[in-house]
């Protein structure tokens, strides 16, 4: 996997097209990697969404993304858990 841990990067915009689909690539998986180690040792309701510059969109929820924006709604307005 290309997670990389605690290794520090200046973060600053990728200019060359390519590099930036390639390197947005790997950080969405390294992205859901991270969600679902967060829901699985700690049981927590994850959803992650990512829109590419091509405008796709990728998601990821445990259990289910509809469900976790269900839930943060209903939470956000005062009705939830």
């Amino acid at each position: 996997m290309f997670c990389t841990g605690r290794t520090k990067l200046e973060i600053k915009k990728i200019e060359d097209k390519a590099r930036r689909q390639m390197t947005f690539t790997k950080r969405r998986q390294c992205l859901y990697k991270k969600a679902r180690e967060l829901a699985t040792k700690c049981g927590a309701k994850v959803a992650v969404i990512a829109f590419s510059n091509a405008g796709n969109v990728f998601v990821y929820g445990h259990p289910m993304v509809n469900t976790v924006l269900r839930w943060y709604e209903e939470a956000a307005t005062g009705g939830g858990q």
